[in-house]
């Protein structure tokens, strides 16, 4: 169809372009309270598109300008592609722990549970365990920590799981003669414990990705399969190896050097533990709260040790005679690991 024979049917249908807008006054005023709610976000894509549906008359073309006009910071940041994020704000050390599991290895029966010192970034615990859901086990990881740094911290926050139970109950017992009138374990989100959840992706990248990658290949070949027999023989051979590794990312990491966030407020730079052990380098206050070492002891009884062995007895006792009688070292890293457990299952399966 030519332009002309086009235009001839515009014209005879009576069709022309829209040539009546709505008034720029009346259109800017509703772009300008959109952006003193969640409509600081939107682009002018998704703009024009309100201003469509609330029966506005605009060009696309004029809500850009606009835009540009009474929001040039956050077109900027749109055009960058950058996220405006929340900055973190602590009052100093031992203000504010925050603990959380991750999962990503839970289904290969290698359970890890953290916790992470809001204010200097320190890396309180990071443990691997049979289960991270039972909250004497997580407990116990709790009173270890407040033993060996001397107390617990002002606050702590965690997740709204059962596994967290146990340690609000003895956080707010440790801290029954403070003055303050509200509990001092806060439940709440994952997205709300943004110390702890940020800093599982620096875990993946610097140890777990590794582990995921050669356990699914375990998986993929059929090697492991879920099933109770398979996990307690990969927790025989990997749960030690797994938190020696996790042991020397908690050192690396408490001993490196951090940059400061320039547009945070009370970002600090220098390493997690220098950070952590003197405060007063950075004007802000210890908030550890000392406890006494009766009420620890007491509070140790109701909690699980952690558990001696790996995996279950019998598949111990099994594996021991396993490594005697082939002669065998424990791994030094996972592909060794992987070696010895698949030996070891072929070599159970016989015996079975």
């Amino acid at each position: 169809m030519s332009t002309r024979q086009l235009k001839r049917h515009l014209k005879y249908l009576n069709l022309t372009r829209r040539k009546i807008f709505s008034s720029a006054q009346s259109v800017f005023n509703f772009v300008y309270n959109q952006l003193e709610t969640s409509g600081q976000s939107h682009g002018y894509r998704w703009m024009h598109q309100k201003c469509k549906m609330n029966g506005f008359k605009v060009k696309r073309e004029d809500i850009r300008l606009l835009l540009q006009v009474v929001d040039p910071h956050g077109v900027d940041i749109r055009s960058r592609r950058r996220l405006k994020r929340r900055d973190y704000w602590s009052k100093g050390p031992n203000f504010c722990w925050h603990v959380d599991s991750y999962d990503k290895l839970k289904k290969y029966g290698l359970c890890i549970n953290g916790c992470i010192d809001g204010y200097s970034r320190k890396i309180i615990w990071l443990k691997v365990g049979r289960t991270n859901n039972d909250p004497t086990v997580i407990g116990r990881y709790y009173l270890d920590a407040v033993n060996v740094h001397g107390g617990s911290p002002l606050f702590m926050r965690g997740d709204l799981g059962t596994e967290n139970v146990l340690i609000a109950a003895l956080q707010n017992l440790f801290s029954r003669n403070d003055t303050l009138e509200h509990n001092q374990f806060i439940f709440g989100k994952s997205s709300f414990n943004t110390r702890i959840e940020s800093w599982w992706g620096i875990l993946r990248k610097e140890c777990c990705q590794t582990w995921m990658e050669e356990l699914k290949d375990l998986q993929n070949r059929g090697l492991f399969t879920g099933d109770k027999l398979d996990t307690n023989l990969l927790q025989f051979c990997f749960m030690a190896l797994l938190q020696t590794e996790l042991d020397e990312v908690a050192r690396v990491w408490n001993t490196h050097y951090m940059q400061s966030k320039k547009t945070a407020e009370g970002s600090v730079r220098g390493r997690p533990s220098n950070v952590y052990l003197f405060p007063e380098l950075f004007q802000v206050q210890d908030h550890i709260h000392p406890i006494d070492k009766e009420v620890l002891e007491l509070c140790k009884h109701e909690c699980t040790i952690e558990h001696v062995l790996p995996c279950d007895e019998e598949i111990f006792e099994l594996g021991c005679i396993f490594m005697e009688e082939y002669d065998l070292e424990p791994p030094s890293n996972i592909y060794e690991g992987k070696a010895i457990y698949i030996d070891f299952r072929s070599w159970i399966m016989n015996v079975m």
